[in-house]
């Protein structure tokens, strides 16, 4: 159930060292409980915002230069990343980041590492993983770097789930994958957040899938947000689809003129 704010991102502007601005003005809510998407064609922003939210953007040579990132009450830009990780932000890149010679279950396990959890505890995390990607369960011994793409992905979120997320972001969980694996990652992403309540907050650029599993989204254009709204109501609009996502709505048929007699 949706309940009070977890983050809050107000007036976020930044750069980048090439002197590139890459966010004007960036302002939502993400309220706990809730999934979140972050819509917008190629370029608009999205990792930009996400990389921000994580302080990330010091270590590919941006900054905020103004508007504010608060974290369950807490400014996210005074904090270093491994701070908020151990708040419970957890962030998945975008690129299926996994550690290429380890096998499928030790990139998992080093997820829980620096939580000082016991063995127990790991090993109840690690069943929960598995339970949600039966995949891997099937793949544990496996090097992640001959893995398939949907598999290196869904190791990646299961790495993340390891460390305990209190707010999960995703940067385009779905990019080069077949559809059918992006569906069987967003079905287990809402059923983390169904079961276990978990917040997430996912970028992308397939708006029909985030549309379909959000609650709510927000749309970033030239590195604004432009709008915002209940997730199904959006994707009804084929207006949004064309104007703000690069999606044209389907063409009516064309009507063949009677030839002459």
């Amino acid at each position: 159930m949706m309940g009070d704010i977890i983050l809050s991102v107000e007036g976020l502007k930044a750069r980048y060292a090439n002197a590139i601005t890459a966010l004007e003005d960036v302002s939502f809510t993400l309220s706990r409980g809730e999934i979140l998407a972050v819509l917008g064609a190629n370029g608009a922003g999205k990792s930009t915002v996400l990389k921000a939210i994580s302080n990330l953007l010091p270590a590919v040579r941006g900054q905020v230069t103004a508007g504010s990132v608060l974290y369950q009450g807490e400014s996210t830009l005074t904090r270093s990343p491994a701070a908020l990780l151990r708040a419970g932000l957890v962030q998945v890149l975008e690129g299926r980041h996994c550690f290429k010679t380890l096998s499928v279950e030790d990139n998992l396990l080093t997820g829980g590492l620096g939580r000082g959890a016991s063995r127990a505890e790991i090993a109840a995390d690690l069943d929960r993983v598995y339970a949600w990607f039966p995949k891997l369960a099937a793949r544990r011994r496996a090097i992640s770097g001959l893995t398939s793409g949907g598999e290196q992905q869904m190791t990646a979120i299961g790495r993340a789930l390891m460390a305990r997320p209190k707010l999960l972001v995703l940067d385009e969980p779905s990019m080069g994958l077949a559809p059918l694996v992006v569906q069987d990652i967003f079905r287990a992403l809402k059923r983390l957040n169904s079961e276990d309540g978990l917040s997430i907050l996912v970028a992308e650029q397939n708006s029909a899938i985030a549309l379909t599993y959000a609650d709510r989204a927000v749309i970033l254009e030239h590195g604004a947000s432009v709008l915002s709204g209940d997730a199904g109501a959006l994707k009804a609009r084929d207006d949004i689809r064309a104007f703000y996502l690069g999606q044209k709505p389907a063409a009516a048929p064309a009507v063949s003129a009677p030839l002459p007699a």
